[in-house]
């Protein structure tokens, strides 16, 4: 399967219709109808009930929409499925999994629920929420055992609950956590998805965290309000100066390579194989999000 990239992508509570009629006119690259934390319990139903009318209207057409289903400790998550997985649903986020087999277990319920809808088996992608240090610990064995995986990501807010501390300005308690999320999922060939940035009246922090989170290896970041998508995009996005370095980087090296060697110096700095990889992601990168310099 190939794996998009998404930048940004945004929580939609599934039981506030207001939220779900304005989600598709937002500028996120992907969506995350939520029928889990987000909805008390005696709203589940009802927001199942509005979900699938959301993903059967044709709003979110050509969108990437997924749906954060219950966790298998609820009891809830086969009936999510069943009301959820329609046509024009991308994929399911599967949270709070701390081990192999839960990923296996869904998967089956999954593969189910597309029959059901009249589905081809393998349709819909798996996003996997690592919440806890022994899911972060299996973080590896999770995700191999997912044969639909499209990404992990990191829930800091039930992750620090259970390390049994809080969520700091600063972050350190999450950097080891986000640094192993990152290492797995770039080993597994799919999407490094952040946590969300809680504070969503502080464009400034949440600009120096997702700043953190790319450089730790990170493609995208979960958003909670549409106020932090234009600032996520901006950060997981080339910017000019990187495009036009990007540009003489790959001319320079392919010129050398052509004249049979195997590095050359750009701008005082010498290129080599991984650095010109490394410059071609990003004119890749650039071209999808329509960057040119």
């Amino acid at each position: 399967m190939s794996t998009p990239t998404f930048r940004s992508v945004l929580y939609v509570p599934g039981n506030r219709p207001r939220m779900l009629a304005k989600a598709p006119t937002l500028p996120a690259d992907a969506f995350v109808l939520d029928l889990e934390d987000s909805v008390p319990p005696g709203e589940k139903a009802e927001a199942r009930r509005l979900v699938r009318e959301a993903l059967l209207s044709g709003a979110f057409a050509g969108r990437a929409v997924l749906v954060r289903v219950n966790g298998l400790a609820s009891g809830l998550t086969q009936d999510d499925l069943a009301a959820v997985v329609v046509e024009g649903l991308f994929g399911v986020d599967i949270p709070k999994v701390e081990a192999p087999d839960e990923v296996r277990e869904v998967e089956e319920m999954l593969a189910w629920a597309e029959g059901r809808a009249g589905l081809p088996r393998g349709t819909l992608r798996v996003g996997i929420g690592i919440e806890s240090p022994a899911g972060l610990l299996r973080a590896e064995a999770i995700g191999r055992a997912c044969r639909r995986l499209l990404s992990l990501g990191l829930g800091a807010e039930d992750f620090t609950f259970n390390l049994g501390t809080q969520r700091s300005p600063t972050g350190e308690e999450l950097f080891i956590p986000k640094a192993l999320v990152a290492l797995v999922a770039r080993a597994l060939g799919v999407q490094a998805l952040d946590t969300i940035y809680p504070d969503f009246r502080d464009p400034e922090g949440l600009v120096r965290e997702a700043k953190l989170a790319r450089q730790l290896g990170f493609s995208g970041k979960y958003a909670i309000h549409p106020d932090q998508l234009g600032p996520i995009n901006r950060v997981f996005t080339p910017d000019e100066a990187e495009v036009r370095w990007a540009r003489e980087v790959v001319e320079a090296y392919e010129a050398a390579q052509g004249s049979g060697l195997g590095s050359v110096a750009v701008g005082g700095r010498m290129v080599d194989r991984p650095i010109y990889e490394r410059a071609r992601r990003t004119l890749e990168l650039a071209a999808r999000w329509g960057i040119t310099a």
